[in-house]
């Protein structure tokens, strides 16, 4: 098994990537294309006399054998249900896990499509009944290995880690710490009103990047965030614009969504918060990273005092966002 966070992909390399395809009975052709993921490793693999494979290497450590299944199981749950997702393929094996060398990968079919038009009402309700027709799936029973999206996850520990691992500036932290610990609470403040929140299976990441679409509609690529939360999150990543167009978009989007799915409402309160425990969590997540040669590389204004220095101010626009509740 390979330990080596800091450096997780350091042996993984072409010979390794083609040998690993093989071991599962496929042949390669050579043809060997890296996309774009950072979380993971993900290549499209030419293969002699039929499509290339998508293939994806887990990041070493971060789900357990367990969660990566329960992925690929919600994923193919969606597909009986015949809700569009890309499901892992099962190779000549009876799982759609495999292991070689120390690395966890899955094979995917290769899909095209163009971009998800955000601005396009029709497309945002067409997104609105995917979402409820998935929701309606997810809501069937809860995830035992995935992750729970809550203020604890999402924020609390996000903010310990950036505070534990000083990433923040010396000059910046008190005004940082007194920020974040506002908004946390107003966040917890937020999510007691909404009480009972209902936690479901989600995507956990839609928005227009993890979107294909087709003349068919919209198919989902990545279940890779799949995890427990509110309905609302799977839903206000696809609103852009001003007060007056989210609002609208939101319209559109819940009309499609109500015909497979009721909706609470009261769930409306929590966007803001979930936007603010986004902004934290994705810090902490390249903070994590930060080890990582291809992080740095990737994102090079990262952990610099003009970074902390907008977040600080994104912060406390969220601050004062969450002190308005409609």
């Amino acid at each position: 098994m390979n330990n080596n966070t800091e450096i997780p992909y350091e042996s993984l390399d072409p010979d390794t990537i083609l040998a690993a395809i093989e071991s599962v009975g496929l042949i390669c052709d050579g043809n060997l294309h890296m996309l774009n993921s950072y979380e993971n490793r993900v290549y499209q693999i030419g293969i002699e006399d039929s499509q290339p494979v998508i293939a994806k290497f887990y990041r070493p450590l971060r789900w357990t054998d367990d969660a990566i299944l329960e992925e690929h199981q919600f994923a193919q749950e969606l597909v009986d249900y015949e809700i569009p997702v890309v499901a892992p393929l099962m190779q000549n094996t009876a799982t759609t896990l495999h292991h070689y060398h120390g690395f966890r990968f899955a094979l995917f079919p290769r899909w095209g499509g163009r971009a998800l038009e955000l601005d396009s009402l029709e497309q945002l309700e067409w997104m609105g009944r995917f979402i409820g027709r998935l929701h309606a799936v997810g809501s069937c029973r809860p995830f035992q290995y995935r992750q729970q999206l809550d203020i604890k996850t999402f924020g609390f520990d996000a903010y310990r880690f950036i505070i534990n691992h000083d990433f923040i500036p010396d000059y910046l932290q008190d005004n940082f710490c007194n920020i974040v610990e506002s908004a946390l609470q107003k966040i917890e403040y937020r999510f007691n009103l909404a009480t009972p929140t209902r936690y479901i299976r989600l995507h956990g990441d839609i928005h227009a990047g993890n979107v294909l679409w087709r003349d068919t509609g919209p198919h989902i690529v990545d279940l890779d965030d799949c995890l427990m939360g509110p309905a609302i999150q799977d839903i206000w990543m696809l609103l852009s614009g001003d007060e007056n167009q989210m609002t609208r978009q939101l319209e559109y989007i819940l009309r499609g969504y109500r015909e497979f799915h009721d909706f609470n409402n009261q769930e409306l309160i929590l966007i803001e918060a979930l936007r603010t425990l986004r902004m934290l969590h994705y810090s902490a997540w390249i903070a994590k990273r930060w080890k990582d040669p291809a992080f740095p590389a990737s994102f090079p204004w990262f952990n610099t005092p003009q970074y902390w220095q907008q977040q600080l101010q994104n912060l406390a626009e969220q601050v004062s966002l969450l002190d308005y509740i409609s």
